[in-house]
């Protein structure tokens, strides 16, 4: 079982990274979490979670041990599966969700796409004394660039989020950080404001 690669970066998209190391190209599943911490880097080092089905093998990268750590604890809660985990860490980091889950915030949870009422009490309720975290330190911004709206609306719908609702997410973020934000940090706040 693989529980950490290291090497070259070769591709990075808000939901996978391709990482080479010994000549083998791994196909890595992130969360947008992960990505912040990935963009821009040409190399990756990557906790991983190997998750064995009949028909496939899938692995699930995180860029912190907490992350990991947070997906595992997901997982093992009934009809909550890798991909919908990684969907909740794509809209919540780790450690906000362990606050979420401490002070039993099923609205903040439910606000993630794909995460009804009846999960997001069942979440709150299973990881109550079992999701606990340090202070939490944001990741450091990359340099700006270009205007990308068009690219954080399809991260956005991607997600599962309405088109109305990741542009209006996407407007005020653009109003908060101004023309010259660059893609994470809109994406960041646009991701925010859905979860509020």
């Amino acid at each position: 079982m693989i529980a950490y690669l290291e090497g070259t970066l070769r591709y990075l998209d808000a939901t996978r990274a391709v990482v080479l190391t010994g000549g083998v190209g791994y196909n890595i599943h992130i969360s947008l979490q992960t990505y912040y911490r990935l963009e821009g880097q040409k190399a990756a080092s990557l906790e991983i979670y190997t998750h064995v089905r009949e028909d496939a093998l899938a692995l699930y990268g995180f860029a912190t041990s907490e992350e990991k750590l947070a997906f595992e604890k997901l997982i093992s809660i009934s009809g909550i599966g890798p991909t919908l985990a990684q969907k909740i860490l794509s809209g919540i980091d780790a450690p906000d969700l362990a606050d979420a889950v401490a002070r039993g915030d099923a609205r903040k949870l439910s606000s993630i796409p794909g995460v009804g009422k009846k999960t997001a009490e069942r979440i709150c309720l299973e990881l109550r004394d079992k999701l606990a975290f340090g202070p939490h330190q944001p990741a450091a911004p990359s340099a700006s660039r270009p205007s990308t709206d068009e690219d954080v609306h399809s991260a956005l719908v991607n997600l599962g989020y309405k088109p109305a609702h990741a542009d209006a997410a996407l407007e005020k973020a653009r109003q908060e950080l101004g023309p010259e934000a660059e893609f994470s940090a809109l994406l960041r706040a646009a991701l925010r404001t859905l979860t509020k």
